[in-house]
């Protein structure tokens, strides 16, 4: 049996505050989704956010970059080494997942438009239609409902980008890029039901409250979040 594929988690932001007592971190959220796919990962975290010096791609077998309260257009001493990062890794294939923030920060480093957008809040679970299904999603249904959280937006795909997720409020969900070896989403399928609530409900007050009531009864619709880790695994292992 061949030993499991280590993936190295990009750690750019954390759960807020507020909520730490009660929720593990967000690596720990990754590493929970992809146990449950059940094919085999290891796992380890660099905290670029606090510092940690990026690693060397060489040694990489595959990267997730996580979300962040942080925006591609803030003045952070992390964010151009990390588009950095993200270029020399999608000029050797190195496989790369971007989730919320990572999915933006992938498409700003790759030659797209980024930015807070006039709709808003994106929270709650939303449903997204499946525009396009590369191998690692063939048997994709029509849609997938997963959880989000996020205000900016990629606006501008990259030109070597193909959307494969898209809703109304956010046209650009999902990205597979022409290397065949880099996707980004912006749902998160990582969060579980209760956390997507607590987000939601810790906008109250700087949102509309109509708008946190519809996130927090989104949830009562079923989750795909399963099915599209399974997709994220397969991508992962090239099946």
């Amino acid at each position: 049996m061949p030993p499991p594929m280590k993936l190295t988690i990009i750690q750019t932001g954390e759960v807020p505050a507020p909520l730490r007592s009660r929720f593990v971190p967000y690596r720990q959220m990754f590493e929970a989704m992809f146990d449950r796919t059940g094919q085999g990962f290891e796992y380890q975290t660099i905290n670029i956010a606090d510092g940690e010096p990026f690693p060397h791609l060489d040694r990489l077998e595959g990267v997730v970059i996580t979300g962040s309260a942080a925006g591609v257009y803030d003045k952070l001493a992390w964010l151009d080494p990390l588009r950095d990062f993200i270029r020399k890794g999608y000029q050797q294939r190195t496989p790369m997942l971007g989730v919320c923030f990572g999915h933006q920060i992938m498409a700003d480093a790759l030659g797209g438009e980024v930015r807070k957008s006039h709709k808003g809040w994106g929270l709650g679970r939303h449903t997204y239609a499946v525009t396009e299904r590369p191998r690692y999603m063939q048997a994709a249904p029509a849609s997938l409902a997963i959880a989000c959280s996020h205000q900016d937006q990629v606006i501008t795909p990259p030109a070597n980008a193909e959307v494969i997720l898209a809703s109304a409020f956010t046209p650009n969900a999902g990205l597979a890029y022409g290397n065949g070896a880099a996707l980004s989403l912006q749902p998160h399928p990582e969060f579980d039901d209760a956390y997507a609530v607590a987000l939601a409900e810790l906008r109250r007050g700087n949102v509309p409250d109509e708008l946190v009531d519809t996130a927090v009864s989104s949830i009562a619709t079923p989750s795909d979040s399963a099915q599209t880790a399974d997709y994220i695994a397969r991508f992962f292992k090239k099946s």
